[in-house]
């Protein structure tokens, strides 16, 4: 008789926690405001384990390229002057960069963007990939026209 290749269970394997950690982890997401910041989520920051007081970012982009589709975020704890740091607002903590976005071909202030974060390793130290996904133009407003009609309306109606 042959030997058979068998696969062993666990106890580990039984439990039910086991299988509930195996659900897909929620997506981090964040945006670009309309004033150049990229904008997290206080939510995406407590996934991220990250400690937004003390926490600095090195922050670059792929090398080559004339317009961003990626911007990286390598955390440092050292002092240095090519740190970047969080700042807190309401509801989330941001980190402006409006010039190098307008340098790099990130037209923020007339489209959406969202970003998706992404870890990745980088010379030992968990670094973080924002993917930015364009929305379009932003939407038109909608609300009450204010303001008196213009003339030629009024005479249409009157």
């Amino acid at each position: 008789m042959k030997a058979k290749s068998i696969r062993f269970f666990s106890p580990d394997d039984n439990s039910e926690e086991k299988q509930k950690s195996s659900t897909k982890a929620p997506e981090l997401t964040g945006y670009i405001s309309g004033t150049g910041k990229i904008v997290f989520p206080n939510k995406t920051i407590e996934q991220l384990d990250i400690n937004p007081e003390q926490t600095k970012f090195k922050i670059g982009a792929q090398e080559g390229k004339r317009k961003l589709k990626s911007i990286f975020l390598v955390p440092t704890t050292d002092d240095q002057s090519e740190a970047f740091e969080l700042t807190k607002s309401a509801k989330n903590y941001n980190i402006p960069l409006s010039v190098i976005l307008q340098k790099n071909g990130v037209d923020y202030s007339n489209n959406k963007y969202n970003f998706t974060v992404k870890p990745f390793d980088f010379e030992g130290v968990t670094g973080y990939e924002l993917q930015l996904d364009q929305e379009g133009p932003k939407p038109e407003y909608t609300g009450k026209p204010r303001g008196r009609k213009p003339k030629n309306a009024q005479e249409q109606q009157g």
